[in-house]
């Protein structure tokens, strides 16, 4: 004769199961931090907005304006 688990043993055993997965996975290693950009690659960044700005401003001023 088997013993068969009664159905809220079941859900016990899920229940801990799932939280000791939940546990194991957020106590895992703390993600690498991103790599600061230097400040040359942030100035460029900024210039190719720049950039991009004065074009789309000349390219609306080249536009007919229609009144609003």
């Amino acid at each position: 004769m088997a013993l068969e688990p009664k159905p809220m043993e079941r859900v016990a055993v899920i229940v801990v199961g799932l939280g000791f997965l939940m546990l194991s996975a957020c106590s895992s290693h703390e993600p690498k931090p991103v790599a600061q950009p230097t400040p040359d690659q942030v100035r460029g960044h900024a210039d190719r907005g720049f950039d991009k700005l004065k074009q789309e401003e000349q390219e609306r001023g080249v536009q007919t304006n229609v009144p609003r």
